[in-house]
C-alpha cells in the first residue's frame, strides 16, 4: 500500500538519509510504490544475504547481533535510524526485530539514482525547491540541500556529528570584513546580504535558504572580503574548517590532469581562470575567460550551463574554491597542480575591506635610495627571491594545516568509535549479568 502525503510514515520517510535530498516530485513518486512492513520478532535479514534492497526502521527497535552476541540495538527515535540498516552487501550480521516494528524496504538503484531537482536561478543568487511540508527539522533541512546529494551516506553520518545550528537576528553581522573565517555556513531559514563595501548595488548579493557562505575563504586560505548582515532572523548551519576541508571538500571536488584537459575542451569544456585580472593579462592558457575568484560569486551567473567548467589558476588553490563556488548546478573540475607558475599569495592581492579597490597593493619605487646613493637593484632580487622562498613556506604551511585537520578529523572519528564500543561493551555486560543472575 502506498504512503499516504502528510501521513506519520510520509513524515517519518522524509527525514531518512538520502530520501531527505529527495527532490518533492521524486520523493512522491518513490511514496506510491513504498509497502510498509509489519514484524513482530522475526529475522528481518541475516549474515551473508545477497539482496540489495535498503531497509529502514520506521517504529520500533531491532537488535543487530553477530553469532548470537548483540552488537547494538537501534530504535527508531535514534539517528542511527536515519541511515539503512547494516547495508553492506553481502550482510555483516543478523537484524532481528525486537517485539512489534514497521521497516520499509527500498530498491538501492531507485534510492540512489533519484531524478535531478530543478532550481530556479534569479541574478546572482539560487532559490532552491521550498519543501512539501513545513518542518523545523534542520537536519531534514540541510540533507535537502543540492550539495550534500553528492555526498555519500557514510560522509554525511561524519558530518552530521560535527555540524551545529545558529541563529541571528535581523541587522547582525555574521561574518565583518577583514576577520578570519573559521566556519562553513548555510543557511536554513531567512536571508542574508553579502556587500563588499564601498561599492555600491553592484557589490551585492542577497542569500536566501540553500545558499552557502565562507566556503571559498576556507579553501584559499585568506581573509574575508565581504560582510554577510542578517536581512531577517535568519538560522544556519555550521561547520569548521577542519571538518569543512575533509569531509566537504575533499570528497566532492573533481581534477583534471594537464594530459587529460585537451580532450576535455575539444568535448566542449571551458577554461576559466579565476585569478586577478593583472595575472591574466600578464599570462595565462589559450582560450581562458577571466572571472577573478572575488568576483566570481557576483559573476556566477556569467558561467555557461551544460558545459564543464575547468576552473584553472596558478598553483591550485585559488581555483579550488572557485570549482566549489560553482558546484551547486555546474558540472566543474579543478586543473590539478594549477598552471605552475608563481604568483604572489591570495592574501597579498586582496585589500582592506575600506579600501576602495581590489588591485594588488603595488607602489612606484625610485630606481636609487636617494639618501645614500645605493642602487637598489641588487636589494630588489633579494627581495623577490625572498618573495618566492616565502610563498613557497606558505603553501607548505597550507599544506601541513589541511593535513593536521584531516589528522585531527580521523582521531576524532576513532575516539567516536572507541566510544561507541565502550557503550557496547557495557550493554553486553549488563546482558552478561542478568543471564548470569538468572541462572
Amino acid at each position: 500500500m502506498a504512503v499516504q502525503i502528510n501521513s506519520e510514515e510520509h513524515r517519518i520517510l522524509r527525514k531518512l538519509i538520502p530520501l531527505a535530498t529527495f527532490p518533492s516530485a521524486a520523493f512522491k513518486e518513490l511514496c506510491t510504490n513504498i509497502t510498509v512492513e509489519q514484524v513482530q520478532d522475526e529475522v528481518i535479514f541475516k549474515k551473508g544475504d545477497t539482496n540489495t534492497d535498503l531497509v529502514y526502521l520506521l517504529d520500533g527497535s531491532v537488535t543487530l547481533q553477530a553469532e548470537g552476541l548483540i552488537v547494538e540495538v537501534i530504535t527508531a527515535e535514534s539517528d542511527s535510524a536515519k541511515f539503512a540498516l547494516a547495508h553492506q552487501i553481502p550482510r555483516k550480521i543478523d537484524v532481528v526485530a525486537n517485539g512489534l516494528a514497521r521497516i520499509v524496504r527500498l530498491d538501492a538503484d531507485v534510492v540512489n539514482n533519484p531524478a535531478p531537482a530543478v532550481y530556479q536561478e534569479d541574478q546572482s543568487y539560487t532559490i532552491t525547491e521550498e519543501s512539501d511540508e513545513a518542518s523545523d527539522d534542520w537536519m531534514t533541512t540541510l540533507l535537502r540541500l543540492p550539495l550534500f546529494q553528492s555526498l555519500p551516506p557514510s560522509s554525511l553520518q561524519k558530518i552530521l556529528m560535527t555540524l551545529k545550528t545558529a541563529h541571528f537576528a535581523q541587522g547582525d553581522v555574521i561574518i565583518g570584513g577583514g576577520s578570519v573565517v573559521d566556519h562553513f555556513y548555510v543557511i536554513t531559514k531567512g536571508q542574508c546580504l553579502l556587500s563588499r563595501l564601498p561599492l555600491a548595488d553592484g557589490g551585492k548579493t542577497r542569500l536566501g535558504a540553500g545558499e552557502s557562505f565562507g566556503e571559498e575563504y576556507l579553501i584559499a586560505d585568506y581573509p574575508a572580503q565581504e560582510t554577510i548582515t542578517a536581512l531577517s532572523d535568519v538560522s544556519l548551519i555550521q561547520l569548521e574548517k577542519k571538518h569543512f576541508l575533509t569531509q566537504i571538500k575533499e570528497p566532492i571536488l573533481q581534477f583534471i590532469s594537464h594530459e587529460d584537459m585537451p580532450d576535455a575542451i575539444s568535448n566542449g569544456a571551458v577554461l576559466l581562470d579565476v585569478r586577478p585580472q593583472r595575472d591574466y593579462e600578464s599570462q595565462h592558457l589559450d582560450d581562458s575567460v577571466n572571472i577573478p575568484l572575488l568576483s566570481l560569486r557576483m559573476r556566477i551567473e556569467e558561467c555557461p550551463r551544460g558545459k564543464q567548467i575547468i576552473v584553472v589558476c596558478a598553483n591550485g588553490k585559488a581555483s579550488e574554491a572557485g570549482a566549489f563556488l560553482l558546484l551547486k548546478d555546474r558540472f566543474t573540475a579543478v586543473l590539478k597542480g594549477g598552471m605552475g607558475i608563481e604568483e604572489p599569495h591570495l592574501s597579498a592581492e586582496i585589500t582592506h575591506p575600506a579600501d576602495n579597490t581590489q588591485a594588488i597593493f603595488q607602489s612606484d619605487q625610485p630606481d636609487k635610495d636617494e639618501s645614500s646613493g645605493i642602487s637598489v637593484f641588487g636589494l630588489e632580487a633579494q627581495i623577490e627571491a625572498l618573495k618566492a622562498e616565502n610563498e613557497r613556506l606558505i603553501h607548505c604551511n597550507s599544506d601541513l594545516e589541511e593535513k593536521t585537520a584531516k589528522l585531527q578529523s580521523e582521531k576524532e572519528q576513532a575516539e567516536n568509535q572507541c566510544q561507541v564500543l565502550t557503550q557496547q561493551l557495557e550493554r553486553l555486560k549488563e546482558i552478561l549479568n542478568r543471564l548470569t543472575k538468572s541462572k
